[in-house]
């Protein structure tokens, strides 16, 4: 974007779309059920999302930067932005179980597919018919992805997929999974892997929740034991999967976690509040400079950061990826996250001890925050890999040994 200013208040344009979409977005909230089923009730939650989706898919909200031809509405990085700005502000339902789908597959099904693989799936994503899953992660295949084991060995017009995947999101309710398979065990780590479209209704695959920290069980361990796959279900060539998962990644690292941090925006704001209701003898926790200038701080660093995602954004609708700048937002997103809940718990003290709301105090939500921060700095990529990757592709430093 060198040379070209950039203009941060809305266009006439603008403007009108915003007025537009805070209209809908006040007439079609009333009628929608406020609650989101509880932690553990899958099936309902799925419903409760997917309804959602398809809200916004007759409104003509969905995939709001996808091209129309697909389902999409077609629209510009800035209403983009404009829509989930206003969509948070409003207290709309977040994208769920639908945010492998919508924020990580389907973009790069987007990007990489076949005319026919989009259109099968590109629509019903829209839509909310089909909820995806990540299989990427294995027990052994973390951080060093590219050291996965998972083999799928051809046999005809299919592959024959086994091994297991871990840090499955919502793999018990999904339709379909992208997944990160080896397909030539004698090349270099990087050059043996194929991206598949799985269905995961597939004979053969067994999926175990797993707890988090926070009670939740969202993640799953997926084994695949002789799972069948068409070969047609690869996105890109044979071996050619490492790219095609950068595709992914720079999606997983760029855009889809704007939706959250428009939710931390709002978290430090309420933590402005709760400050000035806890005591601290007779003062209240506010009345400490120091700690006022921390929490300025944080809003002006997620300030920044809003201004990154616009860049990335708009980076993404000239080339079709964010670009390395997902990893620059993603690793200042975390280290921000960091210091937002160990601020959080400092404000709470005592009350940080609980999930639940203490003394009339919103502070069960801030906990809940600080825990799920933990997990910020670990998912789409170590804070160490953004790391290796700013430096290598931003600085052009030697790679790491």
């Amino acid at each position: 974007m060198a040379g070209v200013a950039m203009n941060l208040r809305d266009s006439d344009s603008d403007a009108a779309f915003r007025a537009e979409l805070r209209g809908w977005l006040a007439e079609a909230l009333p009628g929608f059920p406020p609650d989101r089923p509880g932690e553990d009730d899958w099936q309902g939650r799925r419903e409760y999302d997917t309804a959602w989706q398809r809200t916004l898919f007759e409104a003509g909200y969905a995939g709001i930067a996808w091209s129309e031809e697909v389902g999409g509405r077609g629209a510009t990085p800035t209403e983009q932005l404009i829509f989930l700005e206003e969509a948070e502000k409003a207290g709309a339902p977040y994208v769920g179980v639908n945010f492998v789908g919508l924020l990580h597959a389907g973009p790069t099904l987007y990007a990489e597919a076949s005319v026919e693989q989009k259109a099968a799936h590109l629509p019903r994503i829209l839509r909310g018919d089909e909820v995806w899953c990540q299989g990427f992660s294995e027990p052994s295949a973390g951080s060093d992805l590219a050291s996965l084991r998972t083999r799928a060995i051809r046999d005809g017009d299919e592959y024959v997929i086994n091994g297991s995947k871990i840090w499955t999101s919502h793999a018990q309710v999904a339709d379909y999974c992208e997944m990160l398979v080896r397909t030539d065990p004698d090349a270099s780590k990087h050059r043996g892997i194929s991206w598949l479209i799985v269905p995961m209704a597939t004979a053969g695959i067994d999926v175990r929740p797993l707890k988090t920290i926070v009670g939740g069980s969202e993640f799953s361990e997926v084994f695949l034991d002789n799972v069948r796959v068409p070969v047609a279900n690869r996105v890109g060539d044979e071996n050619d999967g490492w790219r095609v998962a950068m595709v992914t990644f720079s999606f997983e690292r760029g855009t889809a976690f704007v939706g959250e941090m428009l939710q931390s925006m709002q978290l430090v704001r309420d933590l402005a509040q709760v400050a000035k209701k806890v005591t601290r003898g007779s003062a209240t926790a506010w009345d400490d400079a120091g700690l006022r200038r921390e929490i300025g701080h944080l809003s002006a660093g997620l300030d920044a950061l809003w201004a990154l995602t616009k860049r990335n954004v708009s980076q993404a609708s000239r080339n079709g990826v964010p670009g390395v700048g997902g990893s620059v937002f993603k690793l200042h997103y975390s280290e921000t996250r960091h210091r937002l809940g160990e601020l959080t718990m400092r404000v709470l003290d005592r009350a940080s001890l609980s999930m639940l709301d203490v003394s009339g105090l919103r502070s069960g939500k801030h906990v809940e925050g600080h825990l799920h921060a933990i997990s910020i700095s670990i998912a789409a990529g170590t804070s160490q890999i953004q790391r290796n990757i700013v430096a290598e592709r931003v600085l052009g430093l030697p790679k790491d040994r």
